[in-house]
């Protein structure tokens, strides 16, 4: 518990300090492009808050370095190993002219020397097929560098809404920390314990109110520290279910491979095309701008922060069998299938103006307190 509160203490205090000397950066690190079509904020906002959730697990490192933690100099290597898709990301945060490719190129690098220093590499998937290819030379080793950068760039993907990944990561970092710590996996446990209390250090400032951003460098750093610790989780003890960590990242890995079929398929677009009909955008869009209808800042803001406890609950969704059920391969695949095909329920009903009742039921009375005002 110790590394928890030291790291979300380091994380708070530096997202504090950007936040209150943002009038100084905002000009390098505000996001600036409110016209974007999946953008929802009404104000310049810095972008930056990667900065205090590394500084966060720096210093939670630091503290797991001082007391000995087993097998220490494995969290050292990934945080090494981190700071190269975080860098590509920040420099993206304060100069918007990274490309998505080269930021999960950086990712993909990052993995890759994960895989060396750390031994950080899929050797199992619990998938019928896949398992036997796991044989061929190289496979393993692609479908690693596969995974760390597409759970990176999901995470960013669904980072539309005050709190909505910062969130969604900290429920998988908890599931993360229980599961290593019924497996005796004291590494891994610290790790996702230090992840989490950066991230909520962060998420004080961020929910409801918006203050700093989780930027792209704070988005491909949470994504790929949850990639590394599911692997490991996995590679290390064979009683975990490959099928755990896919289960855990259910809801931003299935809304990005969503995306990339409706923006491709669909629609006929690039993948990369920017566009406001995720499934947190539509949220946000048919429930909660019906609840408030006016377009002031105020109320684009609390329009905003009333979105994300939807996907906080979907997220949980997958997360609360993961957990239950972490060493059961089949009864993992099971719910698996089960949230996506509810997923594409969710999404069917809303873009058909057909919102199951309870949803818009919640909104109204979320909503009756502004009415009052």
């Amino acid at each position: 518990m110790l590394f928890l509160i030291v790291s979300f203490l380091a994380a708070f205090v530096v997202t504090l300090l950007v936040v209150r000397s943002s009038a100084h950066h905002a000009h390098l690190s505000g996001d600036t492009d409110k016209d974007q079509p999946q953008k929802f904020h009404a104000r310049v906002v810095p972008r930056v808050g990667g900065i205090g959730i590394l500084v966060g697990v720096l210093c939670g490192t630091l503290l797991a370095i001082g007391r000995g933690v087993d097998e220490w100099p494995l969290l050292a290597v990934l945080v090494g190993c981190s700071l190269v898709a975080f860098g590509a990301g920040l420099i993206e945060d304060f100069t918007k002219r990274v490309t998505p490719k080269q930021r999960l190129l950086a990712t993909i690098a990052a993995a890759a020397l994960a895989v060396w220093l750390a031994d950080a590499i899929i050797s199992r998937t619990g998938i019928p097929g896949v398992d036997s290819l796991m044989l061929i030379a190289g496979f393993p080793m692609a479908l690693t560098l596969l995974a760390v950068a597409g759970v990176a760039n999901s995470v960013n993907i669904i980072d539309g809404f005050n709190g909505l990944a910062s969130m969604c990561v900290a429920i998988m970092f908890a599931a993360l920390a229980y599961v290593a710590f019924q497996v005796g996996d004291q590494v891994i446990m610290v790790a996702a314990l230090i992840g989490l209390g950066a991230v909520m250090g962060f998420f004080v400032w961020n929910y409801p109110l918006g203050l700093i951003f989780l930027g792209d460098g704070g988005a491909y750093f949470l994504g790929f520290w949850v990639a590394e610790l599911g692997i490991l989780l996995v590679h290390r003890n064979p009683e975990v279910s490959p099928v755990f960590p896919l289960l855990l990242c259910a809801y931003p890995i299935f809304e990005t491979l969503f995306t990339m079929y409706r923006r491709r398929v669909v629609r006929g677009r690039p993948v990369g095309l920017p566009d406001a009909t995720h499934l947190h955008s539509l949220i946000y869009r048919r429930l909660m701008r019906w609840a408030i209808g006016k377009r002031d800042a105020a109320n684009m803001l609390r329009r905003n922060s009333m979105t994300s406890p939807y996907l906080w609950a979907l997220c949980s969704l997958s997360v609360a069998p993961a957990v239950l059920w972490w060493d059961e391969g089949r009864v993992l695949s099971i719910w698996l299938l089960m949230f996506c095909g509810l997923y594409l329920v969710l999404y069917r009903a809303i873009v058909h103006f057909r919102t199951p009742r309870f949803l818009v039921r919640k909104a109204d009375h979320w909503a009756a307190p502004a009415a009052e005002h």
